[in-house]
């Protein structure tokens, strides 16, 4: 699903809405979210998961072409943990499709 389909189905659950407050909503809480994370926030959504930010250590990796060492730089990293809710949903599909 991408934003644009989001903010579709937004207008379309909610009738009150125009597509303009679809998209407005929409970019409200994916600006809210990302701002949070930034200044290093974990996020709980119930049911849903967790975002938190976690912290890459600088390690050596290597070039694939040319197989050289490269230093790689430490990083932030956005990581997601699902809740037991959506694992649980999400399972219960996969069983229904056979895989």
């Amino acid at each position: 699903m991408t934003r644009s389909d989001l903010v579709q189905e937004l207008a379309a659950r909610f009738h009150q809405f125009t597509q303009r407050d679809a998209e407005y909503a929409t970019k409200a809480i994916l600006d809210a979210l990302g701002e949070a994370l930034v200044r290093g926030h974990r996020i709980e959504i119930r049911g849903f998961g967790s975002f938190a930010i976690n912290h890459r250590l600088p390690r050596v990796g290597r070039n694939p072409r040319t197989g050289e060492a490269v230093q790689v730089p430490s990083k932030r990293v956005v990581h997601f943990k699902p809740g037991k809710a959506l694992r649980h949903t999400v399972a219960g599909l996969a069983d229904e499709d056979g895989k």
